[in-house]
């Protein structure tokens, strides 16, 4: 029969380890807003605040994959002309005001926008992946926001950034999508 202290020592340490692994998320969002099952969605451009180039397209497109994946209905993605991004570019909301004018005249019901943040490997010997996204769900007929979440996330130095990307991407949607299925 183990000791007290053993078992202390071991159930300690494991609650140590999972605090260490739930510190590299970091996350908000609001409730679930109710939204139409099977209504069509469009993928906006998201603004690039980051100094990895074209972070915002790479974000964009696991965003609609994962719009896919949850099985939300149509999914189409506003393709604004083809440019390298700019550092601090201005023109963030006449694209995304723009792409919203599109969506309108597709007839698209919801929007998902939004940001990037960060999207880079952290310097250091590890080089671990890091990203951060903001997340918003748009009402096309008002341009009312429906919901955000926004995230931060870091993985460990041999995961590839996309992967930490998708995961944030996918544990931010899955609250404001609950109600989209």
């Amino acid at each position: 029969m183990r000791s007290f202290s053993t078992l202390l020592h071991r159930y300690g340490a494991i609650a140590a380890a999972a605090l260490l692994l739930t510190a590299c998320t970091t996350t908000d969002r609001g409730r679930s807003p109710a939204l139409e099952p099977k209504s069509t969605w469009v993928v906006l451009p998201f603004a690039n605040h980051t100094e990895t180039p074209l972070a915002g397209n790479r974000a964009e497109a696991i965003a609609e994959a994962l719009l896919h994946a949850h099985g939300v209905g149509r999914v189409l993605r506003y393709n604004a002309t083809t440019q390298q991004e700019a550092l601090f570019d201005a023109g963030d909301i006449k694209r995304q005001q723009e792409a919203l004018v599109w969506a309108r005249e597709q007839q698209v019901r919801y929007a998902l926008t939004g940001a990037v943040d960060e999207w880079r490997y952290k310097v250091g010997v590890d080089g671990e992946p890091a990203a951060g996204v903001t997340l918003r769900i748009v009402d096309v007929s008002t341009g009312d926001t429906l919901w955000t979440g926004t995230g931060g996330k870091s993985g460990w130095s041999r995961e590839a950034l996309s992967a930490v990307g998708q995961k944030l991407i996918r544990d931010l949607l899955s609250t404001g999508l609950s109600s989209a299925r």
